[in-house]
């Protein structure tokens, strides 16, 4: 049951599936997950922001002892991926060889399936990074 529900607070959350962001209008940065206070100024006034999906592998590592809900994928890339506005988020690489990730490639971020939880019978969704 706790599982079920963490899913459904997942979905209900529009940043997790929409990448939905929001600017600080002081200071114009980015933040994702949404804030409700600026650090550092504390402004509470954001503007709405639709991430572009696009950004560059910043970093990367090679995962070859996973998670249990991850086993079946290992081993696989796990990066930090700036986006084109400038928010900066972890994510598997997908659709290429391990040994093609590379720091600065182009990278797309896709809504994909990634795990499912089979005793409690759900299917967990977020976004990967595929080659641009």
């Amino acid at each position: 049951m706790a599982q079920t529900l963490t899913a459904r607070v997942w979905r209900e959350q529009p940043q997790r599936y929409r990448m939905i962001a929001n600017r600080c209008t002081r200071t114009g940065k980015v933040f994702f997950p949404p804030r409700i206070v600026a650090p550092g100024n504390l402004n509470a006034e954001f503007e709405e922001v639709q991430l572009s999906g696009k950004g560059k592998v910043v970093t990367f590592t090679i995962i070859r002892v996973a998670p249990t809900p991850y086993a079946d994928l290992a081993p696989y890339a796990l990066a930090v991926i700036e986006t084109e506005e400038g928010v900066r988020l972890t994510a598997q690489v997908s659709d290429l060889p391990i040994e093609q990730v590379k720091i600065g490639m182009s990278v797309d971020f896709e809504f994909r399936r990634l795990f499912e939880d089979n005793e409690a019978s759900v299917i967990y969704y977020g976004y990967k990074a595929v080659p641009a």
